[in-house]
């Protein structure tokens, strides 16, 4: 996540949900009641990516059955999907998993998060947790017709310089990019103190601005940026994750994360008070952070798949007021 350079439409109601793992694993099943809970699903995906395949290292065979989870889980969904397989070195490969869902508009929004992982730890919070709200979003809004289409992308190998969002962007037509009116970013949802969301300064903040209408309509915990370090103007946040290569594309971005601003070199590297960072650490698993911080995990999925959720349903990329 920080640095890695240094660093409710219900459509499953009746009937139990079957998440599809890797080609060779058998599906798995939970009980319908966990689509009545939002954050329940995003949960369960993220446990199944942490737990069930464990650290998912850029170019690894771990990192190539999540890929597969997740194409799984999009066609699963019913949703339009291809897999973008990409060369990062001479000797190393992965893939974004991309899938489609058509709007009313052929004006498109791109949500993203990466599915790999480091070496340490399990990756729960960096990153199966923005997968798990992606793949809950994709499943609550397939037969909502929203305003925007959507190009839902889970990026491979982003813990090696943000190389399946580099990969993507980069391979954008000049007709595309002006064809989409944001990106949003999910990356590191569930261990943080506090729940943000960022955008571009100015006009273009347009999606980090309606994110906070919501979320103060919705009496929403989340916030934005407080600008306390000038390194990092109030509601905005570094190029160190997938809604960068974008952002260099000139597409506005939107960027949901758990950290906390206010500690540390008020920078958002230290998500915690207590523990400091979880992510890239041993501490990144789903037993520490449940024992550290009960019931923190799901309350965080559940406010970002509301929050997101909405935010699709209406984005209005005219309006900039909160």
């Amino acid at each position: 996540m920080k640095k890695k350079f240094s660093i409710t439409f219900i459509a499953f109601v009746f009937g139990l949900l079957t998440f599809v793992g890797s080609a060779s694993a058998d599906p798995v099943t939970y009980p319908p009641s966990l689509a009545h809970k939002d954050g329940a699903v995003a949960y369960e995906h993220m446990k199944y990516l942490a737990d069930d395949i464990g650290p998912r290292v850029a170019g690894s065979q771990n990192e190539r059955e999540a890929a597969q989870y997740i194409q799984g889980q999009f066609e699963r969904i019913g949703l339009e999907t291809e897999v973008q397989e990409f060369d990062y070195s001479t000797s190393r490969s992965s893939s974004n998993v991309v899938a489609y869902k058509e709007g009313k508009s052929t004006k498109q929004i791109i949500v993203g998060a990466h599915y790999d992982s480091v070496s340490v730890g399990l990756g729960v919070d960096d990153n199966a947790s923005g997968v798990g709200v992606l793949l809950e979003t994709a499943e609550v809004l397939k037969n909502i017709k929203t305003p925007y289409s959507i190009v839902f992308i889970a990026f491979g190998a982003e813990e090696v310089g943000l190389q399946g969002s580099k990969y993507y962007a980069n391979h954008m037509s000049d007709e595309e990019i002006k064809n989409t009116i944001g990106m949003i970013n999910l990356d590191s949802l569930a261990a943080g103190d506090q729940m943000y969301v960022y955008g571009n300064a100015g006009e273009d903040g347009f999606i980090r601005e309606q994110a906070l209408a919501i979320a103060d309509k919705k009496k929403l915990d989340v916030e934005t940026n407080p600008g306390l370090n000038p390194h990092y103007p109030a509601g905005t946040t570094g190029d160190w994750s997938d809604h960068a290569p974008f952002k260099a594309k000139g597409i506005p971005y939107g960027y949901l994360e758990a950290t906390n601003w206010e500690i540390g070199d008020l920078d958002g590297y230290q998500q915690t008070v207590e523990h400091g960072g979880i992510w890239h650490s041993e501490k990144d698993t789903l037993a520490f952070i449940e024992e550290e911080y009960p019931g923190r995990v799901q309350e965080h999925l559940s406010t970002f798949s509301t929050l997101l959720t909405d935010l699709l349903k209406f984005m209005n990329k005219t309006s900039t007021s909160k």
